[in-house]
């Protein structure tokens, strides 16, 4: 009987081969669209080098920080609650 993978942590991501699914997706779209343009080995090679710059933005930064960015300048639309805001006095005209 073999033994069965048991994941470290409950939060950890899907890992296909060595790299996280949030890893893993600049190389495949890289990939995908240098066999659009026939340059497969360039475009997967530059999605590697965005890959390892991903992963060292990631690691110096707290965990969801590219998300918030991408959410403050209006690119992710979330489930997010709005607060009002705390400076205002009166919320009644």
């Amino acid at each position: 009987m073999e033994p069965v993978a048991i994941p470290r942590r409950i939060d950890d991501p899907p890992h296909i081969l060595l790299w996280s699914a949030d890893e893993i997706l600049p190389m495949m779209f890289g990939l995908v669209i240098g066999i659009i343009f026939k340059q497969a080995l360039l475009c997967f090679l530059i999605g590697f080098a965005v890959t390892n710059l991903y992963k060292r933005f990631r690691d110096d930064h707290a965990d969801g920080v590219l998300l918030h960015m991408l959410y403050w300048c209006g690119l992710a639309k979330g489930r997010a609650r709005s607060m009002k805001n705390p400076f205002v006095r009166n919320y009644f005209p």
